[in-house]
């Protein structure tokens, strides 16, 4: 055997090693894919699991998310963010807000 020379080379486990080679190519491909997709539409499956009124705009804006990324951190803010309660909230933090001090003076 020769320094030059290549195990495996014109054998069965020659082949055998590159069809291996190929699913495991495959399948990781396959995987990395699969979990992109599932990573996108975590705000639709957020949407349906809290019943979200919105279900119909957080999908649009997920799938156009696929060409325009930013659309996509929109749906997600949508999808996690209960606008209701977040509007209430800032309401009552205006309303709540402590008076500038010229009106306490002038009381």
């Amino acid at each position: 055997m020769s320094l030059f020379s290549v195990p495996f080379v014109d054998t069965g486990v020659d082949t055998v090693l590159h069809v291996i080679a190929t699913l495991l190519l495959v399948v990781t491909i396959s995987a990395t894919l699969y979990g992109i997709w599932r990573f996108h539409e975590l705000p639709i499956n957020k949407a349906h699991s809290k019943e979200h009124h919105q279900i119909g705009l957080i999908t649009a804006l997920t799938w156009i998310g696929f060409i325009w990324h930013w659309v996509w951190v929109v749906a997600v803010m949508f999808a996690f963010i209960d606008m209701e309660k977040a509007i209430v909230h800032l309401r009552d933090t205006w309303k709540h807000a402590p008076q500038s001090h010229d009106k306490r003076e002038e009381a």
